[in-house]
Formats: structure tokens, sequence, C-alpha cells
């Protein structure tokens, strides 16, 4: 089990100098509950299932509890239970300047969004950006996996 508060910022990728930098591993989630209150979501990475239950505190911080399940629970909570989309993604953890970028490309129903994130240790902290990272999604919650479970970016309308 793992507890505490993760801080995190998002941002678009805006150009593929980032592949080749990590391999990715395959998720694939889904949202037991979401929207008012706190979301549960289940997740198999890889061969490895979770289950998380996360509170949104501020635009990018949030208590979160994460324990490891059996991957056939995870698996059968997927398939039973969720309550919108299955969200598949790779996932490539890049290290870049003594920071961790988590680099999100999104399969399925949200094929063509790539997003990075960065977990920080206080809301303020500075850190660098690599050259590939574009435009900050942080407060914007179409881009958390749980609204893209429910409204897939590729349903997002031009303009």
């Amino acid at each position: 089990m793992s507890y505490g508060i993760e801080i995190e910022k998002k941002y678009l990728v805006k150009d593929d100098s980032w592949r080749g930098l990590a391999e990715g591993i395959l998720y694939r989630q889904g949202y037991l509950s979401s929207g008012q209150g706190p979301t549960v979501r289940v997740r198999l990475v890889g061969e490895a299932g979770y289950l998380t239950i996360k509170g949104r505190s501020s635009d990018f911080s949030s208590h979160e509890f994460e324990y490891e399940i059996p991957p056939e629970e995870a698996n059968a909570l997927l398939e039973t239970l969720a309550t919108s989309s299955i969200i598949e993604k790779f996932r490539h953890k890049i290290d870049y300047d003594g920071f961790t970028w988590e680099v999100d490309e999104f399969l399925g129903e949200n094929l063509g969004l790539i997003m990075a994130e960065i977990e920080l240790e206080a809301e303020d902290q500075d850190f660098p950006l690599p050259a590939w990272i574009g435009e900050e999604v942080t407060g914007d919650g179409r881009y958390y996996n749980a609204s893209l479970a429910r409204n897939p970016y590729t349903n997002w309308s031009e303009g």
C-alpha cells in the first residue's frame, strides 16, 4: 500500500523527440467511481493490478491511497464494474535532469493524445521542461483520465 499527497502537473507533448528515450508499458484502467467525491480506479500495469482511491484537493494536489491487488481481480473489476470506457495507454518513464516524466501515449478512443506528467514534492517546486513539452493542461479537467474515460479524446470537436 502507498499513501500520500500526489502533486503533479500535466502537459501536452508537442513533438516526437521523446520517442526512444524509454520503453513503454501497457496500462489498462477503469473507474469504479468518479465525478463528485473520491475517484476509485482499477489499473493493470503490465502484469500487476492496483486499486487506487483519490481525492482532489486542489488543481494539482490530491490525497492518494494505492493497493496492489491480484491481476486476475483487477481484470475482473475492469470487465464487470468499470462505469465508463477502459483507458488504454503506453506509459514511458523518462528521466530528465533529476526528474521523472511519465509520457502517456493513449490508444483506442483516446488515440492521438500524448500527455506528460511530472510528480513534484511541493506545489511551488521549480523543475526544467524538456524540449518536447508543450502546453500545460494541469487545470483542464478534460485531460484527467477519469474524464477521458467518460468523454474520450476522439469525441472532442475540433476548434
